[in-house]
C-alpha cells in the first residue's frame, strides 16, 4: 500500500523544526558554558548596554570571538540587542539565571552534564547492548561536577528554609543536637548547608565515589564546618550506625542497586523517633502523566546515569529517576517503615517524611 498519501507534510515540517530547535538548544548550551567560564556574563551583569569591544575588554577576550558569541546570545533571546547603538544588554532577570552564581535559578554548570553524556556515549552504547551497568565514578568527570553545581543552589533555596521545617519535629531536634546521615552526599553541599544551619548537630556524609567524597571534605573546610562534619566512602547498605536522628537521601535512592536494602539499613541505624528525609526527582505514578519537558529531562538522564549506576550495583530493583510516590512508598514499606508522607513538591523535586 502506498503510504505517502497518509503522511501529513505539515506535521513532518513541524516536527523537523522541533528537532532543529532541540539541536539549537544544544548549541546554545555550549555558548552558555563558554560565557560562564570566560566571565562574559559577569562582564555584562549590571553594566547596562555594552558594545562587543567593551564586553571583550571587561572579560579579557578577543573581540571578534566575543561579537559572534554575543550575536548567538541575542538571537536566542538570552541578551537584548540595541541596534541603534550596536550594544548588548543582560537583563536583571536573565542575570539570575546566567550570572549570579548564588541564585537558585543559576544554570550554566548544568551544561557539564550533557557534555559528559556525549563524552560517555561509547559506554552508553555498550551498556544498552549488553545490559551491563556503568558506575557513577566511571563517567566523565564533568558529570559529578555538573550535577553537584546544578543541585547546590536549588537545595540552598529550599532545604533549610522549606523542606526541613516541613518535617514533623525535626527542626527542634536539629537545633538541640542530633546525628545526621547524608546518604549519597556527592560533593557535600547538602551536608554543609545543614551543618552551617545547625551547629549543635553532627553530620556524616557517605558516597561510593571517592573523588566526590574528597571534594565534600574540601567544601566543608572552606565553609568552616569541618569540625562537625565527616565524610567517608561507603555504600548506602553499609551506612555506619551512629544512632541518627535524621537520615537523608537527596536525589540518591533511585540510583541504588538495592533501594529496599538501603532503606532497611536506614531503619536499623535510626535513633528512636528518628526520621528519614527522602528527596527524589518529581514524578507522577503513571508514564502518561510524566510526558513533559521535566519528564523528558529525567528519563534521558535516567537512561544513561541513574539506571546505569543501579545496574552496576547489582540492579535488584532499578527504580529510575521517575519512580513516582507509590513505588517509593512501597520501597519503604518493604523495609519495615509504616509512615510515608509527602511534605513538599517543586517542579523538579518531591520530598517525603518517612518513619518506622
Amino acid at each position: 500500500m502506498d503510504t505517502s498519501t497518509l503522511i501529513d507534510p505539515d506535521k513532518v515540517e513541524a516536527f523537523a523544526m522541533r528537532t532543529i530547535a532541540d539541536v539549537t538548544a544544544a548549541y546554545t548550551g555550549v555558548m552558555v558554558s563558554l560565557g560562564h567560564k570566560l566571565g562574559l556574563y559577569r562582564a555584562l551583569h549590571g553594566a547596562g548596554p555594552l558594545s562587543a569591544r567593551e564586553v571583550a575588554g571587561r572579560a579579557g577576550c578577543a573581540e571578534r570571538y566575543v561579537r559572534e558569541w554575543l550575536n548567538s546570545q541575542a538571537a536566542g533571546g538570552y541578551l537584548g540587542y540595541h541596534a541603534a547603538s550596536d550594544t548588548y544588554e543582560l537583563s536583571p532577570e536573565h542575570a539570575l539565571v546566567l550570572a549570579d552564581e548564588e541564585s537558585a535559578a543559576f544554570i550554566p554548570p548544568a551544561w557539564n552534564v550533557p557534555a559528559a553524556m556525549w563524552a560517555d556515549e561509547p559506554k552508553a552504547l555498550e551498556a544498552f547492548r549488553t545490559g551491563r551497568g556503568v558506575a557513577w565514578g566511571d563517567h566523565d568527570a564533568r558529570l559529578a561536577c555538573g550535577v553537584a553545581a546544578f543541585y547546590r543552589n536549588g537545595y540552598r533555596a529550599s532545604l533549610v528554609p522549606q523542606w526541613l521545617p516541613a518535617l514533623d519535629g525535626v527542626m527542634a531536634r536539629l537545633e538541640a543536637g542530633i546525628s545526621v546521615a547524608d546518604v549519597g552526599c556527592g560533593h557535600g553541599h547538602t551536608t554543609v548547608m545543614m551543618a552551617e544551619a545547625f551547629p549543635n548537630s553532627r553530620f556524616h556524609g557517605i558516597d561510593t565515589h571517592a573523588a566526590s567524597v574528597e571534594a565534600a571534605g574540601r567544601n566543608a573546610s572552606a565553609a568552616g564546618v569541618a569540625g562537625r562534619t565527616s565524610f567517608s566512602v561507603a555504600r548506602a547498605v553499609d551506612l555506619p550506625d551512629q544512632g541518627y536522628g535524621l537520615v537523608c537521601f537527596f536525589d540518591t535512592l533511585h540510583d541504588l542497586g538495592d533501594p529496599v536494602a538501603a532503606a532497611r539499613r536506614a531503619a536499623e541505624v535510626l535513633a528512636p523517633g528518628g526520621t528519614v528525609m527522602l528527596v527524589e526527582p518529581f514524578a507522577h505514578d503513571h508514564l502518561e502523566d510524566n510526558l513533559s519537558p521535566v519528564g523528558q529531562l529525567y528519563y534521558a538522564g535516567s537512561a544513561v546515569m541513574c539506571c546505569a549506576h543501579a545496574i552496576s550495583e547489582g540492579g535488584r530493583m532499578v527504580l529510575g529517576a521517575q519512580a513516582g510516590p507509590k513505588r517509593l512508598a512501597e520501597v519503604f514499606r518493604k523495609a519495615g517503615f509504616s509512615h510515608f508522607r509527602s511534605v513538599a513538591t517543586s517542579p523538579f523535586n518531591q520530598v517525603f517524611e518517612v518513619r518506622r
